[in-house]
C-alpha cells in the first residue's frame, strides 16, 4: 500500500504537467491583440444535451450555428469539438468536459448554458491562452473571458402579435423553464405579452414553469396542464419541441423556440421565435483569427440577424397577420419601439419605467423580475 501512495502522487504530478502543457500548447496559438492562424484556431462548444436525434430545440440551436460558423469560415471538421450532455448543475462535470477541451488543444471554449459561468471565470484564469465566451452572465475579464446574448424579447415581441391573432378563445399558454427570477425568461414573456396585447386587448397569457431548462417531460406536462387550462395557443422558453407537439396532439396552435419546430408539428406550430448564433460565433471566431477580439460583451437583435421569427405558413397564419407583423417589424428596427418603452403595469398592479424612455439592455438583461399586466401565473 505504501508503495503505491507515491505511484499514485507521480500520477497527478504527471496529470498536473500534461494540462500545464496544454495550456502553455494552447497559449503559444492565442495572444490578445494578435492575429492566429486560421488553421490554428480550435473551438471547443460545451451542450446541455444531446443533438444527434433531435431536429429542434435548444442545443440543436447552437450546434446549427457553430456548423453555419464552421462553413462560413472554411474550417476544418476536426477544429471543432463537440461535447454534449454537460451539466450545467454538476459544476465539476462542466469542469472536466471544459478541461478536455483544452488537452486536446482548444484555444476558444464556448459555453452555451448561463450554469457554466462559475467554471468558465475559474478556467479563464488558469488558461490566460484561451478565449472563453460564456451565454447570458454578466461576467467578463478584460482579457480571454467574454459574454453573449441577444435582443430575443424583440422576436418575442413579434411572436406575441401572431399569437394575438391566432386565439379563438383569448387564452395563450406558455411553458417557461424558470419563474421571475430568471430575467432572460421573463423579459421574453413579457415582451411576448405585449405583442399579444398589441392585437387582442382580450387576451391573456397563462404561463406554467418547469424551474429546468432542459426537461423534456416537464415541458410536455406543463403544455398539456394549459390546454386544459383552455389555452388554444401555446408558447414556450423552454429548450425541447414537446410543447409544440402536444400542442399537435390537443388540435390546437403552437408557438415554437430555438428553431423552426414546424419540422415536429407541422399541422400546429404557425411560427418560431429564433436564434441564429452562427452570427456571432462567426463573429468570435472571425475575430480571434484576425486579431481584433475584445471581451466587451455581445448582444444582437433583429437588426445583426442573431434573432428572427420563421415565415409564416398561408395555411396557418391568422388574417392580417402579415400586415400587422412588417409594421411592428418596421417600429423595431427603426427604434420607434423599443418594446419596453415608457410606464408599464404589472401583473400585480404595480409599474416599472418612466414616461419618454426606454429600460437599456442591462436592465433587460438583469433586472427584470415582474410579469405584465396581462399575464396570468399557474
Amino acid at each position: 500500500m505504501k508503495k503505491l501512495v507515491p505511484l499514485f502522487l507521480t500520477a497527478i504530478l504527471l496529470a498536473g504537467c500534461a494540462a500545464l502543457w496544454s495550456a502553455r500548447r494552447a497559449g503559444e496559438q492565442w495572444r490578445p491583440g494578435l492575429p492566429l492562424d486560421k488553421d490554428r484556431l480550435k473551438v471547443g462548444i460545451l451542450y446541455l444535451s444531446d443533438v444527434e436525434h433531435e431536429t429542434g430545440g435548444y442545443s440543436f440551436a447552437h450546434d446549427l450555428g457553430i456548423k453555419e460558423t464552421r462553413r462560413a469560415l472554411g474550417l476544418r471538421d476536426d477544429q471543432i469539438i463537440h461535447k454534449y450532455n454537460v451539466s450545467d448543475i454538476n459544476k465539476p462535470t462542466a469542469e472536466i468536459a471544459m478541461r478536455e477541451c483544452v488537452a486536446e488543444g482548444a484555444n476558444v471554449i464556448i459555453a452555451t448554458s448561463d450554469g457554466y459561468a462559475e467554471v468558465c471565470r475559474k478556467l479563464s484564469a488558469l488558461y490566460p491562452g484561451v478565449v472563453f465566451a460564456q451565454i447570458d452572465s454578466p461576467e467578463y475579464n478584460d482579457s480571454n473571458l467574454t459574454n453573449y446574448f441577444g435582443r430575443i424579447y424583440q422576436a418575442r415581441y413579434l411572436s406575441g402579435v401572431v399569437a394575438g391573432l391566432r386565439t379563438e378563445n383569448n387564452k395563450i399558454g406558455y411553458v417557461a423553464a424558470i419563474g421571475r427570477e430568471s430575467s432572460q425568461v421573463t423579459s421574453g414573456l413579457d415582451a411576448f405579452a405585449m405583442g399579444v396585447e398589441r392585437v387582442n386587448k382580450d387576451a391573456v397569457v397563462i404561463v406554467r414553469v418547469t424551474q429546468r431548462w432542459y426537461d423534456p417531460p416537464g415541458e410536455m406536462d406543463a403544455a398539456r396542464r394549459l390546454i386544459g387550462d383552455g389555452c388554444d395557443v401555446i408558447a414556450q422558453h423552454c429548450d425541447t419541441s414537446n410543447p409544440q407537439i402536444a400542442a399537435a396532439a390537443a388540435g390546437v396552435w403552437g408557438i415554437g423556440y430555438n428553431t423552426d419546430m414546424s419540422q415536429d408539428a407541422p399541422g400546429a406550430t404557425v411560427t418560431s421565435v429564433l436564434w441564429n448564433w452562427s452570427v456571432y460565433y462567426t463573429h468570435l471566431l472571425r475575430s480571434v483569427i484576425d486579431g481584433t477580439f475584445t471581451t466587451t460583451p455581445y448582444f444582437g437583435g433583429i437588426g445583426e440577424g442573431m434573432v428572427a421569427i420563421t415565415p409564416l405558413g398561408k395555411s396557418l397564419a391568422p388574417p392580417g397577420a402579415m400586415e400587422e407583423l412588417a409594421a411592428a417589424r418596421a417600429e423595431i428596427e427603426s427604434g420607434q419601439n423599443g418594446i419596453f418603452d415608457g410606464v408599464m403595469t404589472t401583473n400585480d398592479g404595480n409599474t416599472v419605467g418612466k414616461e419618454g424612455t426606454t429600460l437599456s439592455d442591462e436592465a433587460i438583461r438583469s433586472s427584470i423580475n415582474w410579469y405584465y399586466r396581462n399575464i396570468v401565473e399557474r
